[in-house]
């Protein structure tokens, strides 16, 4: 299928969300699966194909410390909690953050409805705004939250228009010049220490490879090429008439490592790790977009042999692996 977007338009017209008809969870396996080994760490996807859109659930069952790091000017976020048992990405924008409370929900039912304090199970989620690639306003909700949770499997993390990326866009200098893009994932182990990078690619600016590059987004089809945005962004901002940039637009991230990290170090990664994607996004953290980036550790073994700097130096190239992987 081609990663050009049909002509449609970037502002989603007023269609009621389902016209009456149930909707029904489905499976979203897109066009293939990074593998994982990561005990502990299961990942599931599912999506309403009527949309397209869908969600993605990374669960960790024990529970895991957890550092948030939101940039941008369009963040959509809820739970932002330190510690959590899972995160939930989504697309449908702020209608699609019911997916996350599916989830919380389908945990508390697996405690058998237990509601002590310590029974409590903690989502965190963030949502993409993906409505300008459809004419619809079909959104994730709570049963397809719960849909993928109960999807969830260890050592498998499905790429491509999948999940919350099923559909992402990205370069949208001009929304007609935008392709789809989806969601990505890599990993890699440094001795002990197990990295996990996910991320799902919506964003206003465009994926650039090591070699400077462009693979996805701001399509000139008249020169049959992808070209840097740079260019066209000058133009827009010396012109006569305003940027053209379109609004909605968001890359969410999860990272999840079994380092042990004090709580200013699980940030700190966090946010060197964020910061790096820049090279990978072009334009990153803008006005139009709502970057967030979930850091989540485990705590399974020391950080041994390397600092956590360093850590987080690595864990930039598996980010960038993993932005990569959403368009391959």
């Amino acid at each position: 299928m081609t990663s050009h977007l049909a002509a449609v338009s970037a502002f989603a017209p007023d269609v009621a969300a389902n016209a009456g008809t149930p909707l029904k969870p489905q499976p979203s396996p897109g066009r293939g699966s990074v593998r994982f080994d990561f005990p502990g760490v299961l990942v599931g996807t599912a999506e309403y194909g009527e949309g397209p859109t869908g969600c993605t659930v990374v669960h960790v069952p024990a529970g895991a410390r957890t550092a948030v790091d939101a940039r941008g000017g369009a963040v959509g976020l809820s739970g932002g909690y330190d510690f959590n048992h899972a995160i939930c990405l989504a697309g449908g924008s702020v209608y699609g953050l019911g997916a996350a409370a599916g989830v919380g929900e389908e945990l508390l039912a697996r405690t058998r409805n237990r509601v002590r304090w310590d029974h409590l199970c903690l989502v965190s989620g963030a949502v993409i705004y993906d409505f300008s690639a459809r004419d619809n306003a079909i959104h994730p909700d709570a049963e397809l939250g719960r849909a993928a949770l109960r999807g969830a499997v260890e050592g498998e993390f499905p790429v491509g228009r999948c999940g919350a990326g099923r559909s992402a866009t990205a370069g949208k200098t001009d929304f007609a010049r935008a392709e789809f893009t989806g969601q990505g994932a890599a990993f890699a182990t440094f001795g002990e220490v197990k990295v996990l990078v996910a991320t799902v690619v919506n964003s206003v600016g465009v994926v650039v490879d090591r070699d400077g590059s462009v693979v996805r987004g701001n399509y000139h089809a008249g020169a049959g090429e992808r070209r840097h945005p740079s260019a066209d962004y000058a133009a827009a901002i010396g012109g006569p008439g305003p940027a053209t940039a379109v609004n909605g637009n968001t890359t969410l991230t999860v990272l999840v490592t079994n380092a042990r990290l004090a709580d200013r170090e699980l940030t700190q990664l966090g946010r060197q790790v964020h910061s790096s994607m820049h090279r990978g996004i072009q334009p990153f953290h803008t006005e139009t977009d709502g970057d967030v980036l979930f850091t989540m550790t485990t705590d399974a073994v020391d950080l041994t042999g390397i600092k956590p700097t360093g850590l987080g130096t690595l864990a930039s190239e598996v980010a960038w692996d993993a932005i990569l992987s959403s368009v391959a």
